[in-house]
């Protein structure tokens, strides 16, 4: 039996976006655990599907309860709901990423969307070096087709010791290497969105076999793990 996504779940989401606060929240828990739990059992069956061809070591559902220690927005529950696939680590790398929100604000993301400044600096070397494998790998037809264009935030000049005229430095300056697929609730909705999602998954696998081979290895491409 497929599980999927119910309408009640945007319908929750829109009503706490309205009454984002503890005491209407707790009125609602009810509502809320079940939603929580229905949620539960589709990431599940998303990663038994994803564990067919990848090695998906943990699925995290992020809380719905916000850290506003540091914010300046102190409302204390998000208004959508979330999860991560984790690859092993630390052979392979990239990671997947579930976002589910009212108004058409759905989305699912892989990549490296906050690399440790080691993983960047070799990113960024291998560039530097040789970008034509990285860059037919991002440009092949069906991951295209699936994702679009390479996203990320940039520096707005080189980095530190690399040459601003090089070639390749607008894929050199970035800061992360993302690709987004964006949907509609109706999408969302539908019986077959977590095989929708699973087949998107599925589709930067090229990248991602690209990307851990380049940082599980040294300039040489001798192992460094």
């Amino acid at each position: 039996m497929h599980a999927s996504i119910d309408n009640s779940l945007f319908q929750y989401l829109n009503q706490l976006s309205e009454n984002n606060n503890r005491d209407w929240f707790n009125d609602n828990k009810s509502k809320f655990q079940k939603l929580q739990g229905q949620l539960k059992l589709v990431f599940n069956q998303l990663s038994m599907q994803m564990k067919m061809h990848d090695d998906i070591e943990h699925l995290k559902i992020f809380r719905i309860y916000r850290d506003v220690r540091f914010s300046k927005n102190k409302l204390p529950y998000k208004t959508h709901m979330s999860a991560a696939l984790h690859r092993r680590k630390p052979q392979l790398r990239g990671g997947y990423y579930v976002h589910l929100a009212p108004n058409n604000e759905s989305f699912i993301a892989v990549g490296f969307w906050d690399p440790n400044k080691d993983d960047l600096f070799r990113i960024r070397k291998e560039l530097e070096m040789d970008a034509s494998e990285f860059k037919s790998v991002i440009t092949q037809t069906e991951l295209k087709k699936v994702w679009g264009n390479l996203e990320g935030e940039s520096l707005k000049t080189a980095p530190r010791d690399f040459d601003k005229e090089h070639p390749d430095i607008e894929l050199i300056r970035m800061k992360q290497y993302i690709f987004t697929k964006t949907f509609t609730d109706q999408e969302v909705l539908q019986e077959d969105f977590i095989q929708t999602v699973n087949h998107s998954f599925k589709a930067i696998r090229p990248f991602f076999d690209l990307m851990s081979d380049v940082l599980t290895t040294n300039l040489n491409g001798e192992p460094v793990i």
